[in-house]
């Protein structure tokens, strides 16, 4: 099977976003995307996002990613989501698009790259230990959504630092 690696444009957030949807849905969480082709457009400038295309023009995976800051290392690069649709899998197309993020993780001195993958998530983890990762498990993970954002300022009311 023929197909390259090439970065998204605001053109394929479509198909991005869906592919962001059939990932939920694998990890059994659909119903928690709320991001849209808009949201995305507007927000453009905080990822990138390198897509997988085929001969009939498809586009059948992606990795979004973004830089980030760790203050034990530096400037780092944060894979947020790699997918590619179930019928393309076994062809080397999640480990091209690793590569695309590696290639730019080194072009722009990043100290590490760092993912996250569920712990039923065999097939991932097992790629992810193939080539080279390390899996840690002893760091957990920390989250508000916009609701609990807000529901904590209302809860911890303080002054701001100024």
């Amino acid at each position: 099977m023929n197909y390259r690696i090439r970065e998204a444009t605001e053109e394929d957030f479509p198909a991005v976003l869906s592919l962001i949807r059939e990932l939920a849905e694998y990890e059994k969480a659909s119903g928690q995307v709320t991001n849209s082709v808009e949201q995305m457009k507007r927000e453009k400038e905080y990822f990138m996002c390198y897509v997988a295309e085929n001969d009939k023009k498809e586009i059948i995976g992606m990795a979004l990613f973004y830089f980030v800051y760790y203050t034990w290392v530096g400037k780092s690069l944060y894979l947020d989501d790699i997918y590619v649709r179930k019928d393309f899998r076994k062809n080397r197309v999640g480990s091209a698009l690793m590569r695309k993020v590696f290639e730019v993780a080194e072009a722009e001195n990043c100290k590490r790259i760092r993912w996250q993958v569920l712990d039923w998530n065999e097939p991932a983890i097992e790629m992810y230990r193939s080539i080279g990762a390390v899996i840690e498990d002893e760091w957990l993970n920390c989250t508000f959504d916009a609701e609990g954002i807000s529901n904590f300022l209302k809860i911890r009311p303080g002054k701001s630092a100024s």
